[in-house]
């Protein structure tokens, strides 16, 4: 009886930690659409995928003006007002500069910038380590942010909000 008993034992432990582990592994996703604000045209998706204690941002928008535009996470999740102003400023949790990413001094949402080709039509991909989907951290938690893309160039210069324009596509960053 101890024999088949001790078996059982193993066999029972090798399940949990197979289990626990390709649950670790598990990516967390949010999809979302981009609605178009400021009476600009401009509309896309986004999918925040954190895999790995990364997350990634791929956006895909039509509608832009031939160009260089700003992309940021906003502090609040609210994209009600026609111009995007109810979704605050800059998601700034740390209490830094703007600036680019790169910079030491820069906000979460910081994103930076990208090109549209002559069609208004842009993707964007962003990878970070700084950033987690629904983990609770305050300085890193992206859900019930909102995601804006500007009409123009950040200048990662310009006190608090890099002098991008109008907001001219918004989406609520939740589940």
């Amino acid at each position: 009886m101890k024999k088949v008993f001790l078996g059982l034992t193993v066999v029972g432990l090798l399940i949990f930690s197979c289990k626990s582990s390709s649950t670790a592994d598990k990516a967390k996703t949010i999809n979302l659409t981009l609605e178009t604000k400021s009476n600009s045209g401009v509309t896309g998706t986004a999918d925040f995928v954190e895999k790995n204690g990364e997350v990634t941002l791929t956006a895909k928008l039509t509608g832009l003006k031939p160009g260089t535009h700003g992309i940021h996470i906003h502090e609040k999740a609210d994209c009600s007002a026609a111009d995007a102003a109810s979704a605050g400023g800059h998601w700034n949790p740390t209490f830094k500069k703007h600036g680019k990413w790169t910079d030491a001094e820069h906000h979460k949402g910081d994103i930076g910038n990208f090109e549209a080709d002559a069609s208004g039509k842009a993707t964007i991909t962003f990878k970070t380590n700084e950033w987690c989907i629904g983990c609770g951290d305050a300085t890193k938690d992206i859900l019930g942010k909102g995601l804006i893309v500007h009409d123009k160039a950040d200048d990662f210069v310009t006190q608090p909000s890099g002098n991008a324009g109008a907001r001219v596509a918004c989406s609520a960053i939740i589940q």
